[in-house]
């Protein structure tokens, strides 16, 4: 059965499918190329008739697969009432290290989270170099500006599809919620939605001057220069193959991009001054974005996930990490609060603070000190040796955690208490998008009410408490080149 709702730019036909109207790779922008492809978003083209929505949208460049097609900014909605109006709209920015997003991933699919009572959007962004390379005589940070004219597109068109616009809620996982960080002290950003969710929230925003370099060297590989005229005939795909060559080997960048050089990515946020005037910490202390309330969480392990690439590190390997990072407070301080762990574990550790968790812990920080009501939450839940890792608090949401991770065969225990926790955590989530209150006691610096996700959940101070310690006098803002 199909289903029709009518748009700015024209109609569009969805499907029907366990009781959610779903409607895939809906334009929200031109396509991005040629003279547009490292241009501001511009409006999509308006269509006549009715434009068949049941099939996902391209998506952007990004390694692992042969770009499809140019028009790689869509989007797609599920509701569980189209043509009605109210319920609360949750617009997902996806994660994937500033290098993948792609509204098909059957872990992101929104069927489920709309059954809860929402109006659920998915919309894609310019990724890797197309949207976040610092290229001379293009702006700075497109894929922030993709996602701004997402929402654009959903305060104009949501309501034909059951949403209320006025009720909308940026849901951000990683890289995701990076960007969410972003747009909330972006002015470009203000009005288009009136919650956020952000789950793991990563600590990397570049200076201009690391983006040049990094933009520089990945560009060398092609023979050319991160410059709009040098780029503007370079495939996409052998743009992504230039990117993933210099990812792959980041690790060994240490001496000119410091910390970065153990994450994931090349790619960030830019703080350049004009699109991202400043990191998030110090302008939301300072109260931007503070009618807008926050739901900000992480996992207990979070660096486990991305510790499976790496090989074991003695106790020198381990100081030496953890006194590069920037900020750092140094790997002494770790030695005297874990002094049980392994080197690697002790590693894993300030990863898993330096990366995700004290950027969360300290964003609620800063937005409660600027105005914002804040609540707070930390997954310890897992079902294998990863623990509560990168990204398992996102699949719980969506209701997606059973597929391809090997939890259906941990045990029917583990299964239940999964399906349990993923239904409570849904619930919450979708309340907080409806009402602005997810049901526990607000966060504050001093008491740190926290919602503790595991098998048996419950409400109490954030756990954490050694490594908030270690971090304390720390502050993140803006990371630089090194060498």
């Amino acid at each position: 059965m199909t289903t029709e709702v009518r748009t700015s730019a024209g109609t569009v036909r969805g499907s029907w499918s366990d009781g959610i109207a779903a409607y895939r790779g809906i334009p929200f922008a031109a396509p991005p190329v040629g003279p547009d492809r490292f241009a501001v978003p511009r409006p999509a083209s308006p269509w006549d008739g009715v434009r068949d929505a049941t099939r996902n949208g391209s998506p952007p460049p990004q390694p692992g697969r042969t770009t499809e097609g140019p028009d790689w900014l869509n989007l797609a909605v599920w509701t569980p009432a189209p043509g009605r109006t109210g319920l609360p709209v949750v617009v997902w920015i996806s994660g994937g290290g500033f290098l993948n997003c792609n509204a098909a991933n059957p872990h992101l699919d929104g069927t489920t989270l709309a059954g809860t009572g929402a109006v659920v959007v998915s919309a894609h962004y310019r990724t890797g170099a197309e949207g976040f390379a610092r290229i001379e005589g293009a702006p700075d940070n497109r894929g922030l500006l993709d996602q701004i004219a997402a929402l654009r597109w959903v305060q104009e068109n949501i309501a034909g599809f059951g949403g209320d616009p006025e009720n909308v809620t940026v849901l951000g996982q990683s890289a995701g919620a990076n960007s969410i960080a972003a747009l909330l002290v972006m002015p470009a950003a203000a009005g288009l939605f009136r919650r956020a969710i952000l789950q793991s929230l990563p600590e990397t925003y570049f200076a201009p001057d690391l983006a040049a370099d990094i933009a520089r060297e990945i560009t060398a590989g092609l023979g050319r220069a991160p410059r709009l005229a040098d780029l503007a005939d370079v495939a996409p795909d052998d743009l992504v193959a230039a990117a993933r060559s210099v990812t792959e080997r980041l690790p060994h960048y240490a001496d000119r991009w410091g910390a970065v050089a153990h994450t994931p990515t090349p790619f960030s946020p830019v703080v350049d001054g004009e699109v991202l005037r400043e990191a998030p910490w110090a302008a939301l202390a300072a109260g931007a974005a503070r009618d807008v309330d926050l739901l900000i969480g992480h996992g207990r392990d979070e660096f486990s996930l991305l510790a499976r690439r790496l090989t074991d590190v003695d106790d020198t390997e381990a100081d030496a990490l953890i006194d590069a990072l920037t900020p750092t407070p140094g790997s002494r301080r770790y030695r005297t609060a874990y002094p049980l762990l392994s080197p690697t574990a002790l590693r894993d550790t300030a990863m898993s603070d330096w990366l995700f968790r004290m950027p969360a812990l300290h964003l609620a920080d800063a937005a409660h000190t600027g105005g914002a009501r804040v609540w707070f939450y930390e997954l310890c839940w897992g079902f294998n040796s990863l623990g509560a890792s990168h990204s398992l608090d996102t699949l719980l949401v969506f209701g997606t955690a059973e597929i391809g991770t090997g939890l259906a065969d941990a045990g029917p225990d583990l299964v239940t208490q999964s399906r349990r926790l993923s239904e409570l955590m849904r619930t919450e989530h979708v309340a907080f998008a409806a009402t602005g209150d997810p049901g526990w006691t607000r966060y504050d610096p001093r008491e740190r009410a926290t919602r503790l996700y595991d098998a048996e959940s419950t409400i109490g101070r954030y756990l954490e408490e050694e490594s908030r310690r270690i971090w304390r006098d720390q502050r993140f803002g803006v990371l630089e080149r090194t060498g």
